[in-house]
């Protein structure tokens, strides 16, 4: 089980579920079993989330979204962040990379560079 909290792993992002558990659910004073009904999930699919153990999905980022206020892309890009802060390099072989190159009018159209 990830009990990791925020400042465990210094310059990595939290996971989505840690920030929902330390800082949304007390400031609203919610407990897990009435957040999970506002939800509208049960309390286990929260308590998995809560503990990091599930991530957010785009139909939970939008509960969310609704729950709280956060736009849904925020609980995404943050699960998004997270899940690649714990990818573990040393499996990844990344020397030459990339493969094949973009040309940098693609980059720019598609997001990967400049603005």
């Amino acid at each position: 089980m990830n009990t990791a909290e925020p400042g465990d792993w210094v310059g990595r992002a939290a996971h989505p579920g840690t920030l929902l558990r330390l800082h949304v659910l007390p400031v609203l004073s919610l407990s897990v079993t009435q957040a999970s009904r506002d939800l509208g999930v049960t309390r286990q699919t929260l308590h998995r989330i809560l503990s990091g153990r599930a991530g957010i999905s785009p139909d939970m980022a939008l509960r969310l979204e609704r729950f709280c206020g956060v736009p849904g892309r925020v609980w995404l890009m943050r699960q998004n962040q997270h899940d690649l802060d714990r990818l573990d390099t040393a499996t990844v072989e990344t020397t030459d990379y990339p493969i094949h190159t973009l040309p940098p009018e693609t980059l720019k159209l598609i997001g990967g560079i400049g603005d």
